[in-house]
């Protein structure tokens, strides 16, 4: 493309838009679109395809035969064009016939040409047709005429929409069907069955205009737009301080790296002198970028890349004016929530009223805002794929993790037989609530404790709900997490006081802040960002020994707290013993400080540890001296025995709680506890779960701290289950393990009337 055609791209956009516009039929609108394409671009072939019912129809062309125009079809991934669409890419070759996806059609007479470009008709994020120009002379078009290609291609899609010239509802087989139902799947990542209305995070801005009438305003509103964002990514640097040096995380210096960086404003200019507005600007540069994400291999360079993603979507939203999340704006009905992923303050922002369900398109198991929903009661499906492409905003869904499930515009026979399942999940519920008052004791009166997880100062109510023993695990980085700023130490001894204040005579296990590697905060630095394998690294006891001010704050605000009551301080991912020797060191020095301050301590301090890591089994002889209690972690305790990040999904499920190997692992801690005479007990999911509750309990556990829900159930299984049998036949079963132990355990639970509803 010569320098002067791409000077005059403006007066081409300004051409489209002039041709959409009239009153002309669609072929004739098409007809002349290519021809003023291929004149500017000097290219005696100038194509456009339209994606109609699931394939590429040639619409319109300047070069090859018209008799073509409505004949030559692609499949989606078929020929040149059918790849570009379906790869959503750009090519640009020197000879079409050498590239292995080149399928000629004869009755278009391109043998003719050597040379193809061609870029994607992109609309909602999604190839709704290809813009393709060729040359008898085999070269490559520059970069230049590639990127005039790709600019009237984003103005194309805005028009020939707008002119009715596709029909959106088959733009595609991704594309939302107002009137189709459809049932998309996942990953469970909080159980429960919601019901309710399709609500973006961050509501898609939908560009209006794409044709700049005044390109020095839009300059000026782009400026104004980064100065805005640039001033709240500095407020966010500035009130993330920690320490005397004040660093920022390594999150934060990448936000401000590409917040003031000068190539990327400097393409957004450029795409503004091309004659664009300033949000069809920005979102024309963030295509280009998204193109690129799709090419990279590194996970660590894709991850970089999505923060620019992040970036342009703030710039997009102050510059178009729509700058609120859905929590600002507030919900105003029964809402399941779609995001990319969330944060736990971002969940936490939203109204519990009427937020009935989230949907992720990414999520994982062991993120914290997985743990702050199932806390809220808030059931979560991650995991599931092209949700803005499925789902539209206002959609009806219906949510039923337990079927991995998500139900888009249900049918009325849909809506029936979800009420049905919903309508009896909510009977056994009534049953389990009559529950409340009756002790977890077995059919042969052994006495089970059981406690819930908690990490929210609301959480403490289910302690009436549900009739639990007290609280085994308050996961006390919650504050930390939802935080812009390290929480101070008064604000942690308030919430400390009002947890214990809530709980009466009830224990409470505190178990110290566990951050750090994936649960990094904003206002920490460290070089735990850069680790390839964060759940393995300087995190929970390893970052607060080292970090040790962070520690001793906390330990103060506890002993505050509980001064004249008992406090149960719990250390998480302790490896060796000394560890544990150097956090309770830690404690007793804050404990003898508080006590010089003439200041009220607390009756006692019982001191227990975490065993996730599986070194620390080998070192029970050392440590089981020095503890009042013992808890197994099993969420982190699996992903280490197995090398499998559970935050994989491929590996989610891969991995059985109930293999020979967790379950005669536990048995070998359980053992030497009970021998020291040192409770013991399971934090985790798999506590919470009847089936595999009943297998601990099998191996000896008495102790079980799970989420609010599942009490009900686990304590109908209890009151259902001969612990003496049970466990006669656990030992049976590791001496000599079966294929399918869940299996053979669902089996005997049935024969053995064991409710496991």
């Amino acid at each position: 493309m010569p320098v002067s055609a791409a000077a005059s791209a403006r007066e081409i956009l300004v051409r489209l838009h002039d041709v959409m516009g009239s009153r002309a039929r669609a072929p004739e609108k098409l007809g002349a679109v290519v021809n003023i394409i291929g004149e500017a671009l000097d290219s005696e072939v100038c194509s456009i395809y339209l994606l109609r019912d699931g394939v590429l129809e040639l619409f319109a062309t300047r070069g090859l035969n018209q008799s073509a125009v409505h004949v030559t079809k692609l499949a989606l991934g078929q020929g040149l064009v059918g790849t570009i669409a379906k790869n959503v890419e750009t090519l640009n070759l020197d000879e079409a016939a050498a590239h292995p996806d080149f399928a000629f059609r004869p009755e278009t007479g391109e043998e003719l040409f050597h040379s193809f470009a061609g870029v994607p008709i992109i609309r909602r994020e999604q190839a709704v047709g290809v813009l393709a120009v060729q040359h008898v002379d085999p070269r490559r078009y520059e970069d230049i005429e590639i990127e005039a290609l790709q600019t009237v291609a984003m103005v194309l899609s805005e028009l020939i929409a707008n002119a009715d010239l596709i029909d959106e509802a088959q733009g595609g087989p991704t594309q939302p069907q107002p009137t189709a139902a459809v049932s998309l799947t996942g990953l469970k990542l909080v159980e429960g069955m919601a019901r309710g209305y399709a609500v973006y995070h961050q509501p898609r801005i939908t560009i209006e205009h794409t044709v700049a009438e005044d390109i020095e305003a839009e300059r000026h509103r782009v400026y104004a737009a980064f100065d805005k964002m640039r001033e709240q990514i500095d407020r966010m640097a500035s009130q993330a301080e920690f320490g005397v040096g004040g660093e920022h995380d390594d999150v934060i210096e990448t936000y401000k790296m590409f917040a003031y960086d000068e190539g990327w404003s400097r393409r957004i200019n450029e795409a503004i002198d091309s004659g664009l507005t300033a949000e069809a600007a920005i979102e024309r540069v963030q295509q280009r970028t998204r193109m690129r994400m799709r090419q990279i291999d590194d996970p660590l360079l894709a991850d970089r890349m999505h923060d620019l993603e992040d970036l342009s979507n703030r710039l997009l939203r102050i510059v178009s004016g729509q700058m609120g999340t859905a929590a600002q704006m507030g919900l105003r009905q029964d809402t399941i929530l779609i995001a990319r992923n969330l944060g736990p303050a971002e969940l936490l922002e939203y109204d519990r009223r009427r937020l009935k369900g989230v949907v992720l398109e990414e999520g994982s198991l062991t993120a914290h805002v997985t743990i702050v929903a199932r806390a809220m009661g808030v059931p979560v499906l991650g995991r599931v794929r092209d949700v803005r492409r499925r789902i539209a905003e206002g959609d009806l869904l219906l949510i039923d993790t337990g079927a991995s499930t998500v139900f888009v515009r249900p049918t009325a026979a849909i809506e029936e037989a979800f009420e049905t399942k919903l309508a009896l999940r909510q009977k056994r519920r009534a049953a389990f609530a009559a529950l409340k008052n009756e002790a977890p004791e077995t059919r042969d009166g052994h006495r089970v404790t059981v406690m819930v997880n908690a990490g929210l100062r609301d959480d403490i109510a289910a302690l009436d709900l549900t009739g639990a023993d007290g609280i085994g695990l308050f996961r006390t980085e919650f504050q930390f997490l939802v935080s812009a700023t390290l929480p101070q130490r008064e604000r942690q001894q308030r919430l400390y006081r009002d947890v214990l204040d809530a709980a009466g005579e009830r224990p409470v296990v505190f178990r110290t802040v566990d951050i750090g590697g994936d649960k990094a905060l904003p206002y920490l630095n460290g070089d735990e960002h850069d680790e390839e394998n964060p759940a393995m690294g300087w995190r929970a006891l390893r970052l607060a020994l080292e970090r040790d001010g962070l520690m001793k704050a906390q330990a103060r605000a506890l002993i505050d707290a509980a001064a004249g009551r008992h406090l149960n301080v719990m250390f998480p991912m302790v490896s060796e013993a000394w560890e544990f020797d150097e956090a309770k060191a830690l404690f007793e020095a804050q404990r003898a400080w508080v006590e010089s301050r003439n200041r009220k301590l607390p009756l006692d301090i019982r001191y227990g540890a975490m065993l996730e890591v599986p070194a620390l089994a080998e070192q029970l002889d050392l440590l089981l001296p020095k503890i009042d209690f013992l808890s197994i972690g099993t969420n982190d305790l699996t992903q280490f025995l197995f090398a499998a990040d559970r935050a994989n999904p491929k590996l989610a499920e891969r991995y059985d709680w109930l293999s020979p190997s967790i379950l005669r692992f536990i048995r070998r801690v359980v053992g030497p506890a009970r021998e020291a005479g040192v409770p013991i007990a399971v934090c985790g999911e798999m506590g919470g779960r009847p089936l595999e509750a009943m297998a601990l309990i099998g191996l000896g556990v008495e102790r079980l701290s799970i989420t609010p829900a599942a009490v009900g159930p686990i304590k109908a299984m209890i009151r259902s289950l001969d612990r003496g049998a049970l466990m006669e036949r656990m030992a049976g079963l590791l001496a000599a393990p079966p294929r399918d132990i869940r299996g053979t355990l669902a089996r005997w639970a049935a024969e053995a009337d064991v409710e496991l509803a």
